[in-house]
């Protein structure tokens, strides 16, 4: 009986293990509660390591040493499993490459209001010679102060944003999203569907900018909701809207989306994560480094804020900082070329 039930607990084991580590193949990456799980690789990693260092000490007792190898050998697959997906997307790049006429540099950072003063995320945009920058949960008039800032170290910016619910005084920042454009990049707008948010995600907003003149890559910062399970479908629904921000053309989408390239499986278009769009990080080895929260080191971490572009731009290196400057997200900054 004892040996029946080990049987039955390891092939429970497997089977959880399996839907842990890719629960894409089971089309639950979106579900409640894996989508929660595949989110923190690092942790799950380290989870399968304790049930296999636990499985070594059960090897002592020789009653178990049946059960204590079934389950060290599932818990060894799952950890190399997971130590494989980890490789591919990167454990950490910490430098971009040098700049050119032709690059564009984009950085993304949820400030969590005003936690992280104007004067450091200014000068963080000088170190970095951000182009595009994408400020979720930052107020306009913080957004202007910031341009001010650059303005007066010769670095003058646009500055675009959107707000819902206006007409409630004191309303929560993250109902903002602010978006500075270097002029190099040329003259943008915030499309009106944004503005009044016919067309947005549906409960902290996004910012869609277009080129006025039509040249230029149509720029979308990105506000997903958090997948709380009384969240999950407005969730769902927050990432099918910004997948279909980039259809065929030439986009940039980065922001806070509150979802890590897994729960992107069924979002992507011909070899895209989003829509045609593909993730910087995870292609320049910064794929498994969290951004939040930034209170845990980042391999313990959820890689939630992206960076991402339609395939005429190549994404060439990329960089998380250490520095959360008092937010619970951690900026990434991203460099892209263009293709070919």
């Amino acid at each position: 009986m004892l040996r029946l039930l080990g049987i039955l607990f390891t092939v429970l084991l497997a089977i959880a293990t399996a839907v842990v580590v890719w629960p894409q193949f089971f089309r639950l990456e979106q579900t409640f509660p894996f989508a929660q799980l595949v989110a923190v690789r690092g942790l799950v990693l380290g989870g399968f390591l304790i049930v296999a260092a636990l499985a070594l000490l059960l090897l002592l007792a020789r009653p178990l040493r049946g059960f204590a190898a079934s389950v060290l050998i599932v818990s060894l697959l799952g950890a190399g499993a997971v130590g494989l997906v980890g490789a591919k997307r990167g454990f950490g790049a910490s430098a971009l490459p040098e700049k050119t006429e032709e690059s564009v540099r984009v950085l993304t950072w949820n400030t969590a209001g005003e936690a992280v003063p104007a004067a450091q995320v200014a000068q963080q945009i000088l170190e970095q010679g951000a182009d595009i920058v994408a400020l979720p949960e930052t107020t306009q008039a913080v957004g202007e102060e910031i341009a001010l800032m650059l303005r007066e170290q010769g670095r003058p910016m646009w500055v675009h944003h959107v707000q819902f619910r206006p007409d409630v005084p004191d309303g929560p920042q993250s109902w903002q999203t602010t978006v500075l454009v270097a002029p190099e990049l040329g003259e943008y707008s915030v499309i009106e569907s944004s503005k009044d948010g016919t067309s947005n995600t549906g409960s902290v907003p996004s910012a869609v900018l277009m080129p006025i003149d039509g040249t230029g890559p149509t720029v979308v910062a990105v506000h997903a909701v958090a997948p709380r399970i009384e969240e999950m479908e407005q969730w769902r629904s927050d990432l099918q809207w910004i997948a279909d921000q980039c259809p065929e053309g030439d986009f940039i989408l980065a922001g806070d989306f509150n979802a890590t390239i897994d729960h992107m499986a069924a979002l992507g278009v011909d070899g895209g994560d989003m829509g045609y769009c593909r993730d910087a990080a995870t292609r320049t080895g910064n794929g498994l480094v969290g951004t939040w929260p930034s209170s845990v080191p980042p391999l313990a971490g959820v890689p939630i804020d992206h960076v991402m572009a339609s395939p005429n731009w190549t994404p060439s290196g990329s960089v998380v900082l250490d520095d959360a400057g008092g937010s619970d997200h951690r900026a990434l900054v991203v460099q892209l070329e263009p293709a070919g």
